[in-house]
């Protein structure tokens, strides 16, 4: 129960006070299961260097990000928990293969455990959620939520690095498989 286990610990990190940066973390959360290596990151939009929010109105400051990465008998789990975003929206969020940066397009594609070899990658066969890592995820009346995934690969000698949050939900038609809205914020994340 890798899944489970890891999502019901996400929702007690946001509320702690982030490193400065938004420092990221080895250690598994408690209640984790055994872990080969994991990673958790929380950060604060607009205060820290870690998350950057391109789309104030969708992700104001002040709100709340928290990833976590667990790696476990060849299987990968990745949790994202947000505070504080617009009540009751549909957002898309995937793992981007470089950290985050001034301009939304600094952190790049998406991560793809098979990389596809035409970009932008649109093709369902490569921009999918079983080839990449889907988070999209809708608030609650609070502006908060909490999504869980699970690959049955791990991250590779070039690992994502940041995960972004799309104003959309992530479309899953030809041509149009992996998109997602504008880019309205992104947190740095050394998988």
């Amino acid at each position: 129960m890798l899944f489970r286990s890891v999502a019901a610990t996400a929702c007690a990190h946001p509320a702690q006070s982030p490193a400065p940066g938004g420092a990221t973390s080895t250690e598994a959360a408690p209640g984790a299961p055994p872990s080969d290596d994991a990673k958790t990151v929380t950060a604060t939009f607009g205060q820290d260097d870690a998350a950057n929010n391109y789309d104030k109105a969708l992700v104001p400051d002040g709100s709340k990000v928290f990833v976590a990465e667990n790696v476990h008998d060849g299987l990968t789990t990745v949790v994202l928990d947000v505070r504080g975003l617009v009540p009751n929206h549909a957002y898309g969020a995937h793992a981007h293969a470089k950290p985050c940066g001034p301009k939304p397009e600094d952190a790049g594609a998406h991560y793809q455990h098979n990389a596809d070899p035409v970009k932008p990658s649109v093709n369902p066969a490569f921009a999918n959620p079983m080839n990449e890592i889907w988070l999209d995820f809708t608030t609650d009346a609070k502006g908060n939520a909490t999504k869980a995934t699970t690959v049955d690969w791990t991250f590779g000698a070039a690992p994502a690095s940041s995960v972004v949050i799309h104003a959309e939900p992530t479309k899953t038609a030809p041509g149009q498989a992996g998109m997602a809205g504008a880019r309205a914020a992104c947190v740095s994340i050394a998988y």
